[in-house]
């Protein structure tokens, strides 16, 4: 693979308009396409400085900075790898988010559960950000899939197969704050799979958590006091009675397929406007009568009206490029993780690509330019960076497909189309490939999964190859960890 590639052109009949009701703006003149790129093994989540002139990634084994500031030139300063590798039982692994609060890096992991190996937040001054510097870990007894910084706080994804609490710590001593549990506020959640209802992912501002809960949905949540926090609403919250006597591979299912998934949130500026990104796939089911059929699909990202926190409103739903193989071990276009600004949505669609909308009128989003080259880059985010020349720039961290590196790429921040893009479905196509199923068939049909393609053991979700045995093992890991 060439570490700089700008474009890499392939054949196929573009894909014209976006897929459902969203509208499409007159594109800019020349082609739509990456400034340049940087190979980064591993890469996962990243994140960008104030300034924007910095990249920050999560790459699995360590963390990587980056200099956008020159976008068609973006340069590694720093790759750090084998953190905490001189412990016995290190190194840090499974690193896959970072966040930023001010020049305080956090770093935590493992992702999911990995028993014998530490976990927790190293916290890492990144004042000169090609030299950044280790300050301290604050060890965990729960894995740590994403996190959130702001205001001197760390706030953690703390999925402890139990209670999957959002737990709060102090940068700066490395002291718990206070923790929040759903089934402290509805504790029928206590007879349903923990894996369906962990904490994926969080979004804090303004002493506001908008806690992303997979198939419990999304909760909003007043941490200002982090000891005493207090429910503000919840949106689209799942129903525990429903989900409390799932099988095996009825908690497959239903963690992999819609209702529910809610996998990322974030708020706008003024945090009148949340998105809410769902992540599914198809699943295949056989019918009484030996037939099977595809029920779910991948999902896309919703746009919510908070201006009233305690009521929220939803406005309008954009829906993800269709898939030509839309199972959990095919061809991933679901929603993943995206950013506001300034009027503009930035949104990643693993190997669907990435896409700018304009949602100034969020019940009605405009889909601006949608790049993608599903055989090289598989996109988990997409973050605006700083203004540039008469425009912007924006990031976008993929984490590989088969063999190609992992890599940050810069694009512009304009309206535009691709040149040639690869078309991801037949062109043929003009109905979706999934019928998504309104209610479970009746007897055994629905709990009997497809053996085909699920083989991938790398799972950004929960409910999925992770599933039941990976939240499983986190509350052994995590009772193990207390007695020790």
């Amino acid at each position: 693979m060439n570490r700089r590639q700008f474009l890499r052109v392939a054949g196929g009949a573009a894909l014209l308009g976006g897929v459902g009701t969203v509208g499409r703006s007159v594109a800019h003149p020349g082609p739509f396409e990456p400034l340049g790129s940087v190979a980064i093994d591993g890469a996962k989540e990243a994140v960008v400085s104030a300034d924007g002139q910095t990249a920050y990634v999560a790459a699995t084994t360590g963390y990587a900075v980056v200099d956008v500031s020159t976008p068609d030139r973006p340069e590694v300063l720093a790759d750090r790898r084998d953190l905490l590798s001189d412990r016995e039982d290190g190194p840090l692994r499974g690193i896959y988010d970072v966040k930023l609060d001010g020049e305080t890096l956090v770093v935590v992991g493992p992702a999911n559960p990995l028993p014998g190996a530490p976990s927790g937040v190293l916290v890492v001054d990144v004042s000169d950000p090609a030299s950044p510097t280790e300050l301290d870990f604050y060890e965990t007894d729960f894995p740590i899939h994403n996190c959130f910084a702001a205001d001197g706080r760390v706030y953690l994804t703390a999925n402890d197969g139990e209670g999957n609490p959002l737990v709060v710590l102090d940068i700066a001593s490395g002291d718990e704050l206070g923790r929040w549990s759903l089934v402290s506020e509805d504790d029928r959640w206590a007879d349903v799979r923990t894996s369906l209802w962990a904490i994926h992912d969080v979004w804090v501002r303004d002493g506001v958590a908008y806690i992303a809960h997979w198939d419990a949905g999304t909760w909003i949540v007043d941490v200002s006091d982090p000891a005493n926090p207090a429910v503000i609403t919840a949106i689209e919250p799942g129903d525990p009675t429903a989900l409390a006597d799932r099988s095996r591979t009825g908690l497959i299912r239903a963690g992999r397929t819609p209702p529910g998934n809610h996998h990322y949130v974030a708020t706008n500026d003024d945090a009148t406007l949340l998105g809410i990104g769902v992540e599914s796939w198809a699943y295949e089911i056989e019918n009484e009568d030996d037939t099977t059929e595809l029920v779910g699909g991948p999902s896309g990202v919703s746009l919510w009206d908070i201006s009233t926190p305690s009521d929220p409103t939803k406005l309008s739903t954009i829906d993800p490029p269709q898939s030509p193989e839309p199972t959990y071990g095919g061809v991933w276009t679901t929603a993943h993780n995206f950013d506001f600004h300034d009027g503009r949505l930035y949104t990643s669609w693993y190997r669907g690509g990435v896409k700018r909308h304009d949602i100034t009128d969020p019940s009605d989003p405009v889909e601006l330019a949608w790049w993608r080259d599903p055989e090289t880059a598989s996109f988990w985010t997409a973050q605006y960076a700083f203004p540039f020349a008469d425009e912007g720039v924006f990031v976008a961290s993929s984490w590989g497909v088969g063999d190609e590196d992992g890599a940050l790429y810069t694009f512009p921040d304009h309206t535009g189309e691709q040149r040639n893009p690869p078309t991801l479905v037949s062109e043929t196509t003009t109905e979706s490939l999934v019928q998504t199923a309104t209610s479970t068939p009746t007897g055994t049909a629905g709990d009997t999964p497809t053996t085909t393609g699920e083989s991938r053991t790398e799972t950004p979700g929960f409910g999925l190859a992770v599933g039941a045995t990976a939240l499983g093992a986190a509350g052994l890991w995590y009772r193990t960890r207390g007695r020790d």
